[in-house]
């Protein structure tokens, strides 16, 4: 039995740490541009993807309540739902979910590089950046995770820093009431546009990570009491921040500043406000931010294909499954194998750039991500009946409303010129997982 050692506040700042990333900082243009500059109907959004998010990680905790093995969301669909399902799970991580995240994340790091030091960037820039930062990332990971670990606890604090004071400053000193009174006219027309769904694809971007926040629900205390509390709490906080900032970027810079100048509009917001030197400072605050959010991505990565080997799920496990003792336990040929993936995909969402495809090549494996989810929320429900326990708005009310939420969710990823083609893709990469196991396991029964 793991020691329950978080109280309420604890996990509170736990969960919003984990989940406040670096995509708020380059996908609020997105999220303007799929609403027509409708600041409210952006708003909308993001309260809608919020209480997707509340919902589905009070069902998905319902599963980490009931174990005590460590592990987060394939050690709960392994007991839960069945190991097939599970390693399936696995190989859409290993392969899709976290190395067009790993991939992503660097090359933004070299978007807000080029403007710290004035470099007139272009795509080849940021992907040379990009890559820079993971070869840098996975070697500091590889020789020291302990190290590692202290550059995500400092990130953790300092990404609050650049999101709070846009936010703060844009509302005092920018026209917010003007903003968002202006938006009341066209809110209809906007409304009446279905192209503004797919504002959820960048939205479900930014509020990434809440399923790794369930990774910690068995070890609250009095979680009873506790942890839908903090479940709820968590997410509403982590609405409140986003909401504050765009409100404040869009109102201080303007609108279509914003949707003009992309990812620089946050730059644009600092030097205003504190000047070329102050404005810099605040760059680098973001660069670091963005910076913890892909070495936390690669902190995960590394593990994964560990993770599967150890489980026999992947051709020759006993390869991956190794660790090394003079880097501590470091299982490198699994870091050697994510490294080499979150190459094939960096290259990748080079290429999508460069015949300019809106958004990039880790928004559509979100939004899949949601569809398996709602297999885990499914399961969650045949618990519950077959337990007789939790009330009725726990049993069925709440795992229905997070399937609801996640088809919004993968809805709004429909737009984008890759879903067919990707979402193909993610299936295959499932079904091959699954079938793949399932002929594993067969093997391993026949001996």
């Amino acid at each position: 039995m793991q020691k329950e050692k978080y109280g309420f506040f604890t996990a509170v700042t736990m969960i919003t740490g984990i989940v406040i990333g670096s995509g708020i900082f380059f996908k609020s243009d997105n999220i303007l541009e799929y609403t027509n500059g409708n600041v409210t109907l952006g708003i909308l959004v993001f309260v809608i993807a919020a209480f997707a998010i509340i919902f589905g990680s009070l069902t998905i905790s319902q599963l980490a309540r009931r174990t005590d093995k460590p592990g987060g969301l394939i050690t709960y669909v392994e007991e839960f739902v069945g190991i097939n399902f599970s390693k399936a799970l696995g190989w859409f991580q290993m392969l899709l979910y976290m190395p067009t995240l790993s991939a992503v994340i660097p090359w933004v790091v070299g978007i807000y590089i080029c403007q710290l030091f004035g470099i007139d960037g272009s795509n080849l820039i940021y992907t040379m950046i990009g890559l820079a930062v993971i070869i840098v990332l996975y070697i500091t990971n590889i020789l020291s995770s302990r190290l590692g670990g202290y550059f995500q606890n400092a990130a953790t604090v300092i990404k609050l820093i650049p999101l709070l004071t846009i936010a703060i400053f844009g509302l005092i000193f920018g026209h917010p009431m003007k903003t968002l009174s202006s938006d009341v006219g066209t809110i209809r027309q906007s409304i009446a546009s279905t192209g503004w769904y797919a504002a959820f694809a960048p939205i479900a971007f930014s509020f990434d990570g809440w399923v790794v926040s369930t990774s910690i629900c068995h070890e609250i205390k009095n979680s009873k009491k506790n942890l839908p509390l903090a479940l709820i709490i968590s997410p509403l906080l982590i609405l409140a921040f986003y909401i504050l900032y765009y409100v404040g970027l869009t109102s201080y810079v303007g609108v279509n500043e914003v949707i003009s100048l992309g990812d620089g509009s946050a730059y644009l917001a600092a030097n205003n406000i504190f000047g070329d030197i102050g404005g810099k400072l605040l760059l680098i605050f973001i660069i670091i931010s963005v910076l913890g959010t892909a070495n936390g991505l690669i902190l995960g990565y590394i593990r994964i294909p560990y993770s599967l080997a150890i489980r026999n799920m992947l051709p020759k496990s006993s390869t991956f499954s190794k660790v090394s003792p003079k880097l501590g336990g470091m299982p490198l040929n699994s870091a050697i194998l994510s490294f080499a993936i979150t190459l094939i995909w960096l290259v990748i969402h080079y290429i999508t750039q460069e015949y300019g495809i809106p958004g990039d090549v880790s928004e559509i494996s979100i939004a899949f991500s949601y569809i398996l989810y709602i297999v885990v929320y499914i399961a969650v429900i045949r618990l519950l009946v077959k337990e007789k326990s939790e009330g009725i708005v726990m049993r069925y009310i709440v795992p229905i409303l997070a399937i609801c939420g996640s088809l919004i969710i993968f809805c709004g990823s429909v737009p984008n010129p890759m879903f067919g083609a990707s979402c193909l893709i993610c299936a295959v990469v499932v079904a091959f997982g699954f079938f793949y196991n399932k002929n594993a396991l067969r093997k391993a029964d026949t001996r």
